[in-house]
């Protein structure tokens, strides 16, 4: 059986976007990026929401040519895995071995992981969320900032209880740290 890891990068006191919605100063440098790449590499299927996915199929189209070699991986990393986006208004995908799915059933989700050789990743707080009360994910790797923006989107939602191991800290040249976490289960 797969498992189901939810991955996200944060601020210090846990948004993925600020009250704006801007999220530009959590961007990874490549130190980071280059962890994120190890992590997402393993991956067979990502699991999106539409706000999620807007902001990634750019690596659909990315002329990465020119870029470091830590974009030019990345963006091999996202082409080789499958990727299910969950919309109910999207009517389209433009990336290769892209699916669209109008909401995530927990039911099915449980399915899927039972029946992937590859782990899966969900990714969007929104999405996790669904996932995350359900159950269903089985480890948790937050990469926060060193930033405090005072408000915005979650990257965990209110009134979830888990209880956690700690797997690992990495701390980054940055002031990034990355924390892993294996969810418990009773």
């Amino acid at each position: 059986m797969a498992g189901l890891i939810y991955a996200a990068i944060a601020s210090l006191d846990g948004y993925v976007a600020d009250t704006d919605g801007d999220f530009g100063w959590c961007a990874p440098d490549e130190e980071v990026h280059a962890a994120v790449n190890e992590l997402e590499r393993p991956i067979g299927t990502h699991l999106y929401g539409r706000r999620m996915y807007d902001v990634l199929q750019v690596w659909d189209t990315m002329d990465t040519g020119s870029e470091p070699p830590v974009i030019r991986d990345f963006a091999q990393i996202w082409g080789a895995a499958d990727k299910i986006v969950y919309s109910r208004t999207l009517e389209t995908v433009s990336g290769a071995r892209t699916r669209i799915e109008r909401e995530l059933d927990p039911d099915k989700l449980r399915r899927l992981k039972a029946t992937s050789t590859r782990d899966l990743s969900i990714g969007g707080p929104e999405l996790a969320a669904v996932a995350l009360r359900a159950g269903l994910v089985d480890e948790l790797h937050l990469f926060l900032a060193p930033v405090v923006v005072g408000g915005g989107n979650p990257a965990l939602p209110d009134g979830l209880h888990l209880d956690l191991e700690l797997v690992g800290v990495r701390r980054f040249a940055s002031g990034f740290v990355h924390l892993h976490h294996a969810v418990r289960r009773p």
